[in-house]
This record gives C-alpha cells, sequence and structure tokens, in this order.
C-alpha cells in the first residue's frame, strides 16, 4: 500500500511539472510584518474546548523543548562557556587597559590584537603579542587541562567611537573608561581539536556617528545543525528579526517592528512621546504564534499617571496599614488596566488557522504578612500626633497582589495559565528554564 501511494505521488507530480505554463511567474513579494499581524487575528477562534488545546499546546512546545535540550550538550555551548567561566577566573583585558573583558566584548572589537594561551597550573592567561590576530588558546571543557580549543577573531573599524566604563572609584568619584571603535564587520571562529566548531559573523551599517547601526546582521552557526540568527534596521519603522534553528528547521522565531526613536531614547529613556508603538510575532515550530500590537508611547504614559495617582505610604502616618493596603491593590490593578489597554497578545494556530486565545493580565491576590508594630501611640511631640508600637495580642495583616497572565476563550472563560499549564507543563518549565540558563553565559 505504501508502494503505491508512493508511485502514486511520483506519477501526481510528474503530471503537475509536465502542465505547468512555462511561462514566469511574478514571485509575491513578502508580506510586512503588519500585513501579516493584520491577516492573522482576522482568524476565527478555535472551537476546541481549553483542555482539547492544552493537549495540542503541550505536544508542540514538547516537541521544540526536547530539540532545544539537544542544543545544550553541544560542545561549541560547552567551549564557549568554559571560555567565560575563565575570563571569570583570570581576566583579561584585550584594550591595553584595565577593563575585564567578556566573550561578548572580544566579539565586537576591531584593530585589537593579541593571542592568549591558559595556563592551568598558574590559572592565568599568557599574552603573546600579535599585529594581526585576536585569538585566545583554552581547554574545551571545565574538566580539561590540555588547550584543545581555539577562539579568534578579527573586525573592521567603524568611525563611531564610544566609551565602555572600565572601572569606578566609590571614594573619589572618578570614573575611567575604555574608548573602542565599534565595528562593521567582524568574523570570529571557535575550532575545537583542530575542526571548526561554531562560526560568527556580524556587520553593521552606522549613519552620522549614531552607536546604534542603522542596519545590523549577526548569526551563530554551530557544526551540529543549531544556528541564531539576527538583524534590524533603525528607520522610521524600526524591524528586528531573530530565529533560533535545527538544520534549517524552526525552534522558536521573533519578528518585531516599531516606530520608537531609537537615537532619541538613548539620550533620554524617560521621554516618552518617542517611545512609539511597536508589533511583532513569536513563532514556536511551524504551528504556534504569538501576536502582539503594544503601544509603548501611552504605556508609558500610563505608568506615570499611574504612579502619581498611588496613595502616599508613611508608616509614620495613622493611617499606615490603610494607605499600604490601598497603594498595593491599586497599584497591581493599574498595572493589569494598562497591560491590558496597550498590549494586545494573541495565541494562534497556524496549522488550524484558528485563534486560540488572546492573552490578558488580571491583578490577584498574593502573600500577606502580619505586622504587629500595629498599636498607635498618641504623643503630641511626634509630628503625627504619633507613632506606631509593637501589639503582643495585635497584628494587622497587608495584603500583597501579583500580577498574572490568563487565557481568555472564546467563550469568554479566562483561565490563569499557571493553572492552564501546571499539570503536564512543569517538566516543560523546567526544560525550558534550564534551557536559558545554559545559555546565560
Amino acid at each position: 500500500m505504501i508502494k503505491k501511494i508512493f508511485l502514486l505521488s511520483v506519477v501526481v507530480a510528474q503530471l503537475t511539472v509536465s502542465c505547468t505554463n512555462d511561462e514566469p511567474k511574478t514571485p509575491e513579494s513578502e508580506k510586512s510584518l503588519t500585513e501579516q499581524i493584520a491577516e492573522i487575528v482576522k482568524q476565527p477562534y478555535s472551537k476546541l474546548t481549553p483542555e482539547q488545546q492544552k493537549v495540542k499546546l503541550e505536544a508542540e512546545a514538547n516537541e521544540m523543548l526536547v530539540q532545544m535540550d539537544k542544543s545544550k550538550s553541544s560542545g561549541a555551548i560547552e567551549a564557549l562557556q568554559n571560555l567565560a567561566r575563565l575570563l571569570d577566573v583570570s581576566s583579561v583585558d584585550v584594550f591595553s587597559g584595565k577593563n575585564d573583558n567578556s566573550v561578548e566584548d572580544i566579539i565586537n572589537t576591531a584593530g585589537v590584537y593579541g593571542i592568549y594561551t591558559w595556563n592551568a597550573s598558574k590559572n592565568t592567561w599568557t599574552k603573546t603579542s600579535s599585529t594581526s590576530e585576536l585569538k585566545f588558546i583554552f581547554p574545551a571543557k571545565a574538566s580539561l587541562t590540555t588547550n584543545n580549543a581555539t577562539f579568534s577573531t578579527k573586525g573592521t573599524a567603524s568611525d563611531v567611537k564610544v566609551k565602555i566604563q572600565d572601572s569606578y572609584n566609590w571614594q573619589t568619584g572618578v570614573e575611567v573608561n575604555d574608548y573602542i571603535f565599534l565595528p562593521t564587520a567582524a568574523d570570529a571562529v571557535l575550532t575545537i581539536d583542530n575542526v571548526s566548531a561554531a562560526t560568527f559573523t556580524q556587520t553593521a551599517k552606522y549613519a552620522n556617528g549614531k552607536e546604534v547601526p542603522n542596519e545590523f546582521a549577526y548569526k551563530m552557526a554551530l557544526n551540529d545543525g543549531y544556528a541564531w540568527e539576527m538583524s534590524g534596521t533603525k528607520a522610521t519603522e524600526n524591524t528586528s528579526k531573530a530565529a533560533f534553528t535545527f538544520n534549517g528547521k524552526n525552534l522558536v522565531s521573533f519578528n518585531a517592528g516599531s516606530t520608537a526613536s531609537i537615537d532619541k531614547l538613548i539620550e533620554d529613556d524617560n521621554l516618552t512621546q518617542y517611545r512609539g508603538k511597536a508589533n511583532g510575532l513569536v513563532q514556536i515550530m511551524d504551528n504556534f504564534v504569538i501576536v502582539a500590537n503594544m503601544d509603548l508611547a501611552t504605556e508609558a504614559t500610563d505608568e506615570l499617571a499611574l504612579e502619581k495617582s498611588l496613595p502616599t505610604v508613611d508608616f509614620q502616618t495613622k493611617t499606615y496599614f490603610t494607605d499600604i493596603n490601598a497603594y498595593q491593590i491599586k497599584f497591581a490593578e493599574g498595572n493589569a488596566t494598562n497591560f491590558n489597554k496597550n498590549f494586545k497578545l494573541t495565541l494562534v494556530s497556524k496549522k488550524d488557522g484558528t485563534k486560540i486565545a488572546e492573552l490578558v493580565k488580571r491583578a490577584v491576590k498574593g502573600s500577606t504578612y502580619k505586622m504587629m508594630a500595629d498599636l498607635w501611640v498618641v504623643d503630641k511631640s511626634y509630628t503625627n500626633g504619633g507613632y506606631w508600637d509593637y501589639n503582643p495580642n495585635g497584628g494587622t495583616i497587608i495584603q500583597y497582589y501579583d500580577e498574572e497572565l490568563y487565557l481568555k476563550f472564546n467563550d469568554n472563560t479566562e483561565v490563569a495559565m499557571s493553572t492552564y499549564f501546571s499539570e503536564g507543563f512543569e517538566k516543560l518549565e523546567t526544560k525550558f528554564e534550564d534551557f536559558i540558563k545554559a545559555f546565560d553565559k
């Protein structure tokens, strides 16, 4: 039966090719992020119950995390983690000053040279002068003492000069800085046992001396199939893309756009009017998509308005306990309202062409604290006419609130994500946390 199906598919494919018009077709242009989102949010809601959706979500998320989990055992990742560890054990300064540099600093340099070899017996780096390369020679694993890995990088400098804080003397208030030229291109290669294990490429285009590039692209490719890519453009419409793939198959990807004025925000990130609006897509494997539409400028304005509206809390006043409990609930509810107004998030099944649920935030009761100093003692010598003292027979409860995400389904049923994913998802959560920790370094 399988052979018949296979032969039938071959015949159909052959007929399709034979009947195809030879005239070239104009390829469809790629839709903009805004157009993609507009199409997705038009999709109807799924008719599946929340429990049925839960089963599908769990299966899809588990497939993604299984692949992610495998990446933690990558020899290249382990080697980079060990390099980061050794740079913590014995710091180096590729800028010939005082700064302790990390792996990220090493990649983001141009015109800096030197060969650093790890000395396991002395737990330090030995530097050899070079006029052509920046290289680190070290053990690929923490358990090794012999140097079997090399990490070398080269870059082409731009004319954009930036400062990196080198050291700060808190007693004198004197700050010492390193000054570097940002690279327009940088390449790095990691080899283990003389075999290429990972490559890194980075390009950037700058304008008007601004440190944030107008165009940026970065790619890390591991020899065992994993790749992490990022790219972005700064313009009236800023765009940013990122993808983590395995042998070309998407594990998780991000596509975001915003109207924020990046250069203005670098000068002062408190200028809320320059935050603009943002939208984005987060795709998990080949199916689930989270759609986001966000008004960042209005959100920042609403946040400031909320802060100004909160009651003043002062332990020295007689209304302290009333004020602090009012503050806690108003702050949490205000944040939830702000989120729901300005952040529109929707979970979509790409395969089914249906919306699963909207993501909303709610303020819910959290932990409590019983404060025993709730006996008000009248004393006219105090500014507020008295003070709070310990009350062995009392105790006033201070109620704290949490802000939780809820899934809001088509029938307006709302289920807390923590509850919805509480059964069957514990292992997935642990896997994801472990994955993030593995890449933190």
